[in-house]
């Protein structure tokens, strides 16, 4: 029996978050582990629970901007929040779907590929601030070799994917004129009617093109990553004698790169496994105490994402089965499209 595509990339999910843990497994003595947990100074979990939070608003006042103003910014708040908890949850982390259908359900709806196109806005933002992040750590001191290819890679990519886009929503005609010529020449794209979806993928891209909205949606990328930054520096004097930003910065940019690899939800054991790997780079070589850290922080993020979700949940009237069956009518609506399109060709 021929698997699905969708199980293929759970069971290389599952697949990855076994090795992960069993090579944590394997290189730590629990004896000493759980010392280390024991010993932690679980008080400073608090301020850093408060600064997640924060960070959490200021990411919901970012997408506001991005879409315009097009939903209230308690509203932008729950659906991020119950995005988030999904994506723990839910295998293929289907929560940006979750968003984009939880933004169809708002009086006007927001056109499903307005939301998309915001979205891919938010992670090319991100993806610059975690090259930025490593970037500080380079100036702090030196790294090896292969991280900081990655990170000069990472950033030449994340930075002209930021600029194309920026020249696109800036100059519609010729993007339009480009997308026709591509037609006449591949006459097959024509069934995906293109020419519409673009209009209303530019339509998500337009607060690119406005200085104001832009500096904005800089000025709300920055205090949240300041947030998230503050919050790990704070968390490390739970295990560490101080705290450390190069660290810092290196261990929550390399937690936001494990986050896009496959494995099962909660991204369990390539999260920690990723902190472990930056802490040892910068000379924090005691395995036990690195682990335990990793394990705290992971924690806390999933125990702030899964408060603040299951009040969006409430906020927003929807049940987990709802949810899901929404998402899959997104998918339907999409492939609905497509069909159309063909048909209409």
């Amino acid at each position: 029996m021929k698997l699905s595509r969708r199980w293929v990339i759970r069971l290389i999910g599952v697949t990855i978050s076994l090795l992960a843990v069993y090579f944590m497994v394997t290189q730590v003595d629990f004896v000493t582990l759980l010392a280390s947990l024991r010993q932690a100074r679980w008080g400073y979990l608090l301020p850093t629970i408060a600064l997640l939070l924060l960070g959490l608003g200021t990411r919901a006042l970012r997408w506001r901007a991005l879409l315009s103003g097009g939903l209230p910014l308690h509203r932008a708040f729950s659906m991020m929040n119950v995005a988030y908890l999904a994506n723990n949850i839910l295998p293929l982390r289907i929560g940006e779907l979750a968003r984009i259908y939880l933004a169809t359900r708002v009086d006007p709806p927001v056109p499903i590929l307005k939301s998309t196109s915001t979205i891919v806005v938010e992670r090319l933002l991100d993806l610059l601030s975690m090259v930025v992040l490593v970037a500080l750590v380079l100036a702090a001191g030196p790294l090896p070799p292969e991280i900081q290819a990655a990170g000069l890679v990472s950033g030449g990519v994340v930075l002209v994917g930021f600029v194309s886009l920026i020249f696109l929503a800036s100059n519609r005609t010729v993007t339009a004129r480009w997308i026709t010529v591509l037609v006449e020449r591949v006459p097959f794209l024509r069934r995906l009617n293109p020419v519409q979806r673009l209009d209303e993928i530019l339509d998500g891209l337009a607060p690119l093109t406005q200085l104001a909205t832009l500096a904005q949606v800089f000025g709300w990328t920055a205090i949240s990553w300041g947030f998230s930054l503050a919050a790990g520096y704070i968390l490390m004097f739970a295990f560490y004698p101080q705290g450390d930003w190069a660290a810092t910065a290196l261990y929550i940019a390399a937690a936001a790169f494990a986050i896009a690899v496959p494995a099962v939800p909660g991204n369990v054991g390539p999260y920690e496994l990723s902190i472990i790997g930056a802490l040892v780079a910068l000379g924090y070589t005691e395995t036990e105490t690195a682990l335990a850290f990793a394990v705290v922080v992971h924690a806390a993020n999933v125990f702030v994402h899964t408060g603040t979700g299951l009040i969006g949940f409430i906020q927003e009237g929807i049940s987990l089965e709802q949810l899901t069956t929404g998402v899959q009518g997104i998918r339907q609506q999409q492939i609905g499209m497509v069909v159309q399109d063909v048909k209409r060709d």
